[in-house]
């Protein structure tokens, strides 16, 4: 069983050498999945996971961080805009914790205000669809979580919601 870690501040402090990172937008029926570059620089989007039972979901999330040989996940908390924690935010710490105990990758937290809307907003100025939008932001979402952490990693002061 790993240890939750409240930042990926935490999470630079275990690093060793090349490896990437894995970012998740939880959602209650979707899970975006980013993945970043080995040398943790670039999160690409990479699927959206359709929610069933927490072992099917795990093991999915399970089996692409064994395939891309991860050294970690990165896991939006969707912290309030006044900063408090809701009802989702209590769902995402027990879904850390769930996890935490099938794996020892660490899984770091990293709040994700805004991160579904700036990325609608980026699709709806793209032109795309509102259906084409409902198949891409989640990923997205997942990615834009996974590059915050991943400036944050390289010491790039945090990024600024868009206003």
């Amino acid at each position: 069983m790993t240890s939750i870690l409240s930042s990926p501040d935490e999470l630079r402090k275990i690093l060793t050498g090349p490896a990437s990172l894995i970012g998740l937008d939880l959602g209650s029926q979707t899970i975006g999945v980013a993945i970043s570059d080995r040398l943790r620089t670039i999160a690409s989007p990479r699927l959206t996971i359709k929610r069933s039972k927490f072992k099917a979901d795990a093991a999915q999330l399970l089996q692409i961080a064994a395939e891309e040989k991860a050294a970690g996940f990165v896991l939006g908390l969707p912290v309030n805009m006044d900063g408090t924690h809701g009802p989702r935010v209590q769902a995402t710490h027990a879904f850390a914790r769930n996890l935490a105990k099938l794996t020892d990758i660490p899984i770091a937290l990293w709040d994700e205000r805004l991160s579904t809307v700036a990325v609608e907003k980026m699709l709806i100025e793209a032109d795309r669809s509102r259906a084409r939008r409902a198949e891409l932001v989640d990923k997205l979402a997942a990615a834009w979580i996974l590059q915050g952490a991943l400036d944050r990693l390289a010491g790039d002061p945090p990024r600024l919601s868009e206003t």
